[in-house]
């Protein structure tokens, strides 16, 4: 049986007019204004960093960066998660080979956000909307050495402090698994690839770096040159 309100039909069709809408300004306006920067880009991208996030749709990555078309390679995914190498060869892994060895990236980004609802699911996977959603549920196996690690480290956290943890936690997790494809490997032991972990806060707009080996987030702009990792 359906949620939708009798006027759905109505929302939905106003939703995708300002789709519509959108598209009609970038061509008539945005487009005209910057078209020598996108006729450039029209030969071939040439960025600087891999940014791989949530799909959540209040993240929105060139946002955050303030960074132009071209300068992100982006990577998008429930609970901005890598794989281990070799467990899910697939979408991710496809992205992180091409980002390092074709794009010949500098940077690394693993994005996560507060109120994620991934994390969520994670520690409550009982819940009867994720057992409707039994890809969503084993996908988010890629995150259970995360979830283990808030159980043993934090246990006194409940409710939204405790997803904050695991958001934090998750991040590391993911770092770690970033290292062991064999591209990301390769770039990191000859320093010419760095990996960072970062946390965007949705009500506050703040961005903070996760350490890979632990301790509280540092704001970005307080982190060592603004540019933690390695």
């Amino acid at each position: 049986m359906s949620d939708r309100k009798p006027d759905g039909r109505d929302e939905d069709a106003e939703s995708f007019g300002r789709l519509v809408e959108g598209v009609r300004q970038f061509s008539e306006q945005v487009y005209p204004e910057r078209r020598a920067e996108f006729q450039r880009l029209a030969s071939g991208q040439r960025p600087h960093t891999l940014f791989i996030t949530c799909a959540d749709s209040r993240v929105v990555p060139e946002m955050i960066t303030q960074t132009d078309p071209g300068e992100l390679f982006v990577c998008r995914n429930i609970g901005n998660i890598v794989p281990a190498y070799g467990e899910m060869l697939g979408g991710v892994s496809a992205i992180v080979e091409f980002a390092c060895t074709a794009l010949d990236v500098s940077h690394v980004v693993v994005c996560g956000h507060s109120d994620c609802g991934a994390m969520k699911g994670l520690l409550y996977p009982d819940d009867p909307g994720l057992r409707r959603m039994p890809t969503v549920a084993s996908w988010l196996r890629n995150a259970e050495a995360a979830r283990s690690v808030v159980e043993v480290m934090r246990p006194g956290l409940e409710g939204a402090a405790k997803v904050q943890a695991l958001v934090e936690q998750n991040v590391r997790t993911q770092m770690q698994h970033l290292r062991t494809h064999p591209a990301v490997a390769a770039r990191v032991a000859e320093g010419s690839l760095s990996l960072h972990g970062w946390v965007y806060g949705i009500e506050d707009g703040t961005v903070h770096t996760v350490d890979e080996r632990g301790g509280e987030p540092v704001p970005l702009g307080r982190a060592a040159g603004g540019r933690p990792g390695q």
